[in-house]
This record gives structure tokens, sequence and C-alpha cells, in this order.
């Protein structure tokens, strides 16, 4: 009759629910409103040990986990589990990062630049347009349960990467790179209606100083880039709530490709 090894199945069980959490803490460490500096660190652990508690019996029950030989080797495989959980959440975080440059590309047009606000969320000063079109984008990341979505990947990627399972993709480095300097371009985009308009009135304003030289600009020129920023920015909102959906989607598609590159 075959001999069972409590100690070892126990061993064996500790380890795999140390790995969970650990992937599941990844998450809260930069992923939008799950790493909020506002969010205390005790719900934030206690959050990431409830979801550990619920997933880690079906997890077990697909896949085996034996523990490592020596602490060397479980401190390999947990920073592994923590790169996966820090994957997902920094994927999210740059979608709203592009948020961030739009205020702020906005504010500098506009004028709002020379008034900084503190924002709770990164403990940070944020600019008043920026500050308040990533707020929005958080209500709304919100309304339509993208942070069931992110919770979600993280469920999806025990399915994708099995524990201790991690296999190391060139290509995640070049995506990540990607995402990175696509911060700019899509913050850009965000804010060309306004850095636009304020072009235009640059011009005008140009134009009349040529015209009327005893006009003085500069006293006309800043009530107006206030007054025509704030009414464009008012004008954009309807589309930048739909422009949200499709970076939203954008989000969800980079996370699927990435844990498709760190899948065996």
């Amino acid at each position: 009759m075959t001999e069972i090894d409590f100690y070892d199945i126990y061993q064996g069980q500790l380890a795999a629910f140390l790995l969970v959490l650990t992937r599941a803490s990844g998450i809260f460490l930069i992923a939008p409103f799950f790493g909020s500096l506002n969010i205390p660190v005790q719900f934030r652990a206690a959050a990431a040990i409830l979801i550990t508690l619920v997933t880690f019996p079906v997890i077990v029950a697909k896949t085996t986990v034996t523990a490592p030989e020596s602490i060397l080797m479980f401190g390999g495989s947990i920073a592994q589990e923590m790169f996966i959980g820090w994957l997902i959440g920094f994927i999210a975080f740059i979608t709203f990062a592009a948020i961030n440059m739009a205020g702020k590309i906005m504010d500098m047009q506009v004028g709002f630049s020379v008034a900084q606000v503190m924002d709770p969320t990164s403990g940070q000063q944020s600019p008043l347009i920026g500050s308040f079109l990533y707020n929005l984008a958080i209500i709304y990341f919100l309304i339509v349960n993208g942070h069931h979505i992110i919770i979600s990947a993280l469920i999806e990627s025990f399915n994708r990467i099995p524990l201790d399972g991690l296999v190391w993709n060139a290509q995640i480095t070049d995506l990540m790179i990607n995402l990175t300097t696509g911060i700019f371009l899509t913050g850009m985009k965000i804010a060309m209606p306004v850095t636009f308009s304020i072009l235009l009135v640059n011009v005008g304003m140009g134009i009349l100083a040529r015209t009327m030289p005893q006009m003085n600009i500069f006293v006309i020129g800043i009530p107006m880039h206030l007054m025509i920023g704030t009414f464009m920015l008012a004008m954009l909102m309807p589309f930048f709530v739909l422009f949200l959906d499709v970076m939203f989607n954008d989000m969800y598609a980079s996370i699927t490709a990435a844990l498709k590159l760190l899948s065996p």
C-alpha cells in the first residue's frame, strides 16, 4: 500500500497558494483603481487575499504544483507570478497615462498649466484638465465594469499560464515598448481638437496684431484661450466617451495578446 506524504501535499498547496496570491497582488500595484494610493494598503491586501481564496480551489484542481526545492527557486517563481499580475495592471495603466498626457497637452495650450491640483490616486501634482479627464475616465471605467474585466483577465491568465509555467517571449518586450511609445500619440489624438482650435486663435491674434498694432494682444489672448479652450473641451466630451470605448477595447486586446505571448 502506497504511503501518502501529507507534508509534501501541504507544502505544495501552501506554495501554490502563495504563488496565486502573488499574481493577484500584481494588479494592485499599478492597475487603475486597484492600485490607487488613496485606497488603503490594508484594503488592497485584503482584496488580493479574497480573490486568492475564491480562485485557489479551482486553480489547484486543474494543475498540480510542487514546492520548489530551494528558496532561490521559489523566489524566482514569486518574481514570475508578480510580473504576470503587474503586466496586466501595467497595460491598463498605459491607457490612463495616455488620457493624463492628453490633459497635460490641453492645459498647456489653454493656459491652465500654471495651476496644479493634488491627484489623490497617484499622490502627485496634476493639471486641471488632466485630472478632470483622468477622473472622468476612471468613473466611466467603473460604469462599464472595466474593473471586472481586469479581474477576469487575471483569472484567464491562470488558464493560459499555469503556476510557475511562464515562458519568456522576447516579443513581450516589443509589445511593452509599443504600448509605452503610444502614450504620446494617443494623447495627441485626444487633445487635437483643443490644440487645433487654440492654434486658429493664435493665428487670428497674430493677424489682429499686424492690422491693429494699438491693440494689446496679451490682454485679449489669455481670456480668449480660456474661453475657446473650455468651449472646445465641452464640445469634446461626448466624443471623448466614445473614444474611451475604443481605448478600453484596445486595452483588453493588448492584455489578451500579452498573455498569449507568455503562455507555454
